[in-house]
């Protein structure tokens, strides 16, 4: 040990901490650019929070705060308004993330000076004054959405075989038997109702576009994805990539907790 130079004890000692810092858990490494953000998942129409079981486990391995909001599915104001709440309880940022009817519900929600980007997972994104009824004339009738019929209460509800065929035809069949029977009823009458803010106009963007989706035609999501200048990720799913490719979706909401 004596003859042991000052050098050689100045390189050991650096090989010694580059290894440690190579040894830290992502969850660790993300202390210095996101670990005061909470990711708020805001589930689409024939769903609930539980879509998001699948991309919730590798958010939290990363160390990121999540929580999935249950939307009432009652009206755009009364989403907004459980969305808003959550958003009003966390203390530092917050990146919301909507899927489906949920990216309309983002749109008119995140006002706060908290939200630090929104994520749109094949997702409607309006603009001001724009219902989801007036959306996507310009493109075909999606499979998915011709199978839709109100029942006595003006309730829009999606069958076990629509479930199978259009929904997420990409997923295992007895998921989507589940997914049928947990499905959140939407009133009909939310597709007239018009959103009155348009917070994509003010904060960074993220997209994920479903090429396979049969319930928003994806060309309207491409579309979506160009005109509020979002960060655009295109995943070969149905209209559920958060259930058939969840690490894909989960890294593209990590992106934006990162940046």
């Amino acid at each position: 040990m004596k003859n042991i130079s000052k050098t050689a004890l100045i390189s050991s000692a650096a090989l010694t901490a580059a290894l440690s810092a190579a040894a830290v858990l992502p969850g660790q490494a993300l202390a210095a650019s996101g670990s005061d953000t909470t990711v708020v998942l805001v589930h689409g129409a024939f769903a609930d929070g539980s879509s998001w079981n699948q991309v919730t486990p590798f958010l939290q391995a990363k160390g990121v705060k999540v929580i999935a909001v249950q939307n009432p599915l009652s009206s755009l104001a009364d989403d907004v308004a459980a969305v808003q709440r959550v958003v009003d309880a966390q203390t530092g940022k917050v990146v919301l993330v909507g899927h489906s009817w949920g990216g309309a519900v983002i749109t008119q929600a995140g006002v706060s000076d908290k939200i630090k980007a929104l994520v749109y997972v094949a997702a409607f994104a309006p603009s001001e004054g724009e219902s989801l009824g007036a959306l996507g004339k310009d493109y075909p009738v999606p499979p998915g959405i011709a199978t839709l019929k109100p029942d006595a209460n003006g309730n829009l509800e999606l069958s076990p075989e629509s479930f199978a065929t259009n929904f997420a035809q990409d997923v295992a069949k007895e998921k989507t038997a589940v997914l049928a029977t947990t499905q959140g009823l939407l009133p009909a009458k939310v597709f007239g109702e018009a959103v009155t803010f348009a917070a994509w106009k003010n904060k960074p963007s993220y997209y994920i576009v479903a090429s396979k989706d049969r319930m928003i035609d994806p060309g309207l999501q491409a579309a979506f994805a160009k005109k509020i200048n979002a960060v655009t990720t295109t995943l070969p799913t149905s209209h559920v990539p958060m259930l058939s490719q969840p690490k894909a979706v989960a890294d593209a909401i990590f992106a934006a907790v990162r940046n």
